[in-house]
């Protein structure tokens, strides 16, 4: 039961709904002149890098993978790619190494330390002093906050420019991103008009970084660019620092040339999203990152960009698909580990807007593509869910109900129940722990293994879609990160029956999936919890004397140069899978909502005092 107290403190409800009006701006800021001290908030990170360092910081690491792996904070430790084959007497792992997650959580100011393991903070991203010049595109920007999180010695000469699409003189968001012109040197503001598409906004969250080194590095976040945001469970992907290109590693216009999933594929449709802003806005930024070679990504871009495309008449081999249709021809590129068990789809996002239930129908069917289109029985067709928070979660969340106000799903009018009927049978918990047979592992009075992601208390902002590739969760088929929420807006929708499809938002995210690591079929990406690398699996060992059968069982075969003695150990330990973690944000199993459990509703009022004593007046109403 919810408690009335007029003696708590209310929450202010008046937090920018990320549902505006659609248009892009762009400012670019030359930080001649330094903030005063009292301006300037503390950083949230202490990764930060700074020239007086006594010690230079070492050169970023690339994993197995290619990655570029960030500089961790005290307390982060990556997991080894391997054992250690010594002592010999001990079990050995034949296992090829395993590869950290490509999509990684942020830092969580507020957790203990030991949840934070191989996490990123946005300084990790901007502390870095190589950083010369930096892109910023995002829907909410504290201009502050972002400056505060570059390094403290090179904030003064690197270039910062921002897009954004708040355009209207009265929005909040412009006004606090046009106020610093009292504060620095140098602000252009350049205008961009979307009315076809007011409905949408500029939602895409992405940070492009110039380095001195002759370096750049594309990096894709779930936050907005406000201190609030990071303080809830956010999703970074980081390509590796790409070099400049050379003659032989450049690479046609035409992105049909290259496989969805290629460095060079990701390359032409970052370019052409970036394009899509006009080139008084990026070309110099798109003329600037043409330098350079992007053969070291694996993963696939997938972006939407505001207005309307014809299926009928495009040929996605050759041009770039935005919204759903770029997500469905994507998967379409990928293989499911096990076609013939019935996959387990979660989609996880923190706004869910008005849809229909057509509609979702639609996008399901979206999800459900692969390369092999095969009806399936419908025994075999994917299972769906929904992971979003209830109002105790929110509740009992890091920031309590002040996060409320980033979270968004409709339930009061007759038409948002509607919406509530089905998508009820999908409905799970975000956190799971609010009963306490849950919080202990009992499911349907049965015992299992609770995986815990270490993400309860950070309220999600967060958007993830995976497949799992049975209804044990323990394989990903892929896993999509993403700034897109669920709505119309965001996917686009169909509106004709002619084959145009209307999308009204930015949007842009990362798909990855386990044959982009090996494209013989012998990897396999597995969820890891509270790390990005995946433990050696026990199956994959082998003791003392078995080591000592295969080594006496050595083959002798002729070498170009002689005999070359190749054991059978040896091709076993190729032949074995190579396994990508995926970082999960939320607990598996997962929690299904209660027939009388009800969403998170940020424009209800919740008179119930969160853990700091507040009550909620309801989104819009204090």
């Amino acid at each position: 039961m919810e408690q009335t107290s007029r003696k708590r403190r209310r929450v202010s409800a008046d937090i920018l709904s990320e549902d505006r009006d659609s248009d892009c701006e762009m400012i670019e800021i030359s930080t001649a002149s330094k903030l005063p001290k009292d301006q300037r908030p503390e950083s949230t990170t202490s990764a930060n890098l700074s020239l007086k360092s006594p010690i230079s910081p070492p050169p970023p690491r690339r994993t197995s993978s290619g990655h570029h792996e960030p500089h961790a904070d005290k307390g982060k430790k990556r997991e080894p790619v391997s054992r250690s084959l010594s002592p010999p007497q001990r079990p050995i792992s034949t296992h090829s190494p395993s590869i950290p997650s490509p999509i990684q959580l942020s830092t969580v100011n507020g957790l203990a330390d030991s949840t934070n393991i191989d996490t990123v903070s946005l300084g990790d991203i901007l502390g870095d002093p190589l950083i010369k010049e930096c892109w910023l595109f995002n829907y909410l920007i504290d201009v502050d906050f972002i400056m505060s999180q570059l390094d403290k010695d090179t904030r003064e000469i690197v270039q910062v420019k921002i897009v954004h699409g708040s355009w209207k003189e009265e929005d909040v968001n412009r006004i606090n991103i046009v106020r610093p012109p009292l504060r620095r040197e140098m602000i252009y503001l350049k205008y961009t008009w979307a009315h076809n598409f007011i409905l949408g906004t500029h939602h895409s969250k992405m940070i492009i970084l110039f380095r001195h080194d002759d370096t750049a590095q594309i990096n894709i976040v779930t936050g907005n660019f406000i201190v609030r945001d990071w303080s809830m469970c956010q999703a970074v992907w980081r390509s590796p620092l790409l070099p400049l290109q050379t003659p032989s590693s450049s690479n046609p216009d035409s992105p049909g040339t290259f496989p969805i999933g290629s460095g060079h594929r990701f390359k032409t449709d970052i370019l052409r999203y970036l394009d899509s802003y006009g080139q008084r806005r990026t070309g110099t930024l798109t003329t600037e990152l043409q330098k350079f070679d992007f053969s070291s990504i694996r993963a696939a871009l997938v972006a939407s960009v505001p207005g309307k495309q014809n299926l009928r008449g495009t040929n996605p081999d050759e041009e770039t698909l935005w919204g759903w249709p770029a997500l469905r021809h994507a998967l379409r590129s990928v293989d499911p580990k096990t076609p013939k068990l019935k996959a387990h789809i979660v989609m996880q996002c923190s706004s869910v807007a008005s849809i229909s239930k057509k509609w979702m129908d639609q996008f399901q069917n979206v999800l459900r593509s692969h390369l092999t289109q095969a009806p399936l029985p419908p025994s075999l067709k994917p299972q769906f869910s929904l992971v979003f928070p209830s109002a105790d979660e929110i509740r009992r969340s890091v920031d309590g109900y002040a996060c409320g106000g980033s979270i968004h799903m409709k339930t009061q009018t007759p038409a948002q129940q509607k919406q509530l009927e089905f998508l009820r049978p999908m409905l799970c918990h975000w956190a799971g722990d609010e009963k306490a047979n849950a919080a202990i592992g009992e499911r349907d009075g049965k015992h299992v293994e609770v995986r815990q992601a270490l993400r309860r208390r950070a309220a999600p902002h967060i958007k993830t879609y995976i497949r799992f590739s049975d209804r044990d969760m323990a394989t990903v088929d892929w896993a999509l990160m993403t700034s897109a929420n669920l709505s119309k807006q965001a996917w686009g929708e169909e509106v004709n029956g002619k084959g145009e499809v209307r999308i009204c938002s930015y949007e842009i995210g990362v798909l990855v999936w386990p044959a982009l690591w090996d494209d013989r079929g012998q990897a396999e990406m597995v969820p890891v919890f509270g790390k990005d690398t995946p433990d050696d699996d026990d199956d994959n060992m082998v003791d003392e004397k078995e080591e000592d059968e295969m080594d006496d069982n050595a083959e002798t075969t002729d070498g170009e140069g002689g005999k070359d003695v190749v054991s059978t150990r040896e091709k076993q330990v190729k032949q074995r899978r190579i396994r990508v973690g995926l970082r999960m944000p939320y607990d598996l199993p997962l929690v299904p909502y209660a027939d009388d459990e009800m969403p998170w509703c940020a424009s209800t009022p919740h008179l119930e005092p969160d853990w700091m004593g507040r009550t909620w007046p309801g989104f819009g109403n204090s």
